[in-house]
């Protein structure tokens, strides 16, 4: 699922970004890449903010949607 669609405050794993290359290695260098652990903080209109290992990243709607979770 979506990013922007999952359960607040609950740890999930990152499966999938459907994004092209030079986005994918902006947020792998943000440390979100495929298997991290990350959870959402808040959610608003496909908007959301997660948390990453020790820190906080806002995520725009177009972004949030090419990240997959499980």
């Amino acid at each position: 699922m979506p990013i922007g669609l999952a359960p607040t405050n609950k740890e999930m794993k990152i499966v999938r970004i459907l994004a092209d290359d030079k986005t994918k290695k902006h947020l792998e260098s943000l440390g979100v890449l495929v298997n991290a652990l990350i959870t959402v903080i808040s959610s608003v209109n496909g908007g959301v903010v997660i948390a990453v290992k020790d820190g906080r990243l806002a995520l725009d709607r177009s972004i949030a949607s090419k990240i997959l979770v499980a």
